[in-house]
């Protein structure tokens, strides 16, 4: 939340010059509130934990924040029951004639096929459309960010020797972008995928940001410049036994998966992990919502694109 000055403070300057959000006495008198409107496209097979983790860090935030279930009419989920689908997701074609503050497209199980060999493509294309003048800022996760900065920008996907599986430490490139308030220099993070990005493409786009890399497994978050599209390619929002249960799944399939990095203690499956990445998960989720929603949303929400 931003602080309020009086007009004239010399600090004023200073504070704005490190992105610290102030508003001065005139304009504060005037500020009208009202709830951020954020959408949730949730294609993760798990969709109701899914769900728990992201409005975990949706709520961490002073700001009132209304949640918008959606999903795509041209899919139906093979893991979650029809009565909950139909009792708490609201369908795209319906949600498509409201704007909103802010939208989230999750990852997806998809990562071996082409985009355009995905079921629900196309419909997914006419979302990240639609976001474009309907939507604030749209953050987009794992799959989702591959697929966002692909139909946004043209960057495909690279498939990996193995799947990138575990807890790997990162390195911010920038630390005054607001997206990264509070970040330290180095961090951990969740990463479960089998595809980078490519990075040599991405170097050359002029629209896009990386901020945030890791040598083990590449760039982790990149923005556009104005913060319309952020994409995060890793899982902050995983829960400490996620990779677990993701690693057990796929070893009852006899899959021989290797054992998470940096996940398990002492690289023991047998020994309980521990949630590293929590801190930081939750500084994303809010400064996203702050500097990239709540401080650039108009207030008449009709007027948004």
């Amino acid at each position: 939340m931003p602080i309020k000055i009086p007009n004239k403070l010399p600090a004023r300057a200073k504070l704005e010059g490190e992105n610290i959000f102030v508003m001065t006495e005139t304009r504060a008198i005037t500020q009208d509130i009202r709830p951020l409107k954020i959408a949730i496209l949730n294609l993760m097979p798990t969709r109701i934990t899914t769900e728990i983790q992201l409005l975990r860090l949706l709520g961490n935030t002073p700001l009132q924040v209304d949640i918008d279930l959606i999903r795509l009419d041209s899919h139906i989920p093979q893991n979650t029951p029809q009565e909950h689908l139909l009792a708490f997701y609201r369908p795209f074609s319906e949600a498509k004639n409201d704007k909103f503050d802010g939208l989230v497209i999750t990852g997806a199980p998809v990562e071996h096929l082409d985009f355009k060999e995905v079921d629900y493509w196309d419909e997914l294309c006419a979302v990240m459309d639609w976001s474009v003048t309907s939507v604030t800022s749209t953050l987009h996760i794992c799959w989702g960010a591959q697929a966002g900065i692909y139909h946004h920008y043209g960057i495909g996907k690279v498939p990996k020797d193995r799947k990138i599986s575990g807890v790997y430490p990162h390195t911010v490139l920038n630390g005054l972008k607001m997206l990264l308030r509070g970040f330290d220099q180095s961090f951990l993070t969740p990463h479960s995928r089998w595809m980078g990005i490519d990075e040599e493409a991405l170097a050359k786009c002029a629209e896009l940001e990386p901020l945030v890399v890791s040598p083990m497994v590449g760039t982790h978050i990149v923005t556009s410049k104005k913060g319309k599209h952020i994409f995060v390619f890793g899982h902050m929002e995983y829960d400490a036994m996620t990779l677990a249960d993701e690693y057990f799944r796929d070893l009852e399939k006899g899959e021989n998966p290797a054992v998470p990095y940096n996940y398990f203690p002492d690289d023991d499956p047998k020994k309980t992990p521990l949630a590293t990445w929590r801190a930081h998960a939750n500084l994303l989720f809010s400064n996203w919502l702050n500097y990239h929603v709540y401080q650039t949303t108009p207030y008449d929400i009709s007027q948004i694109g």
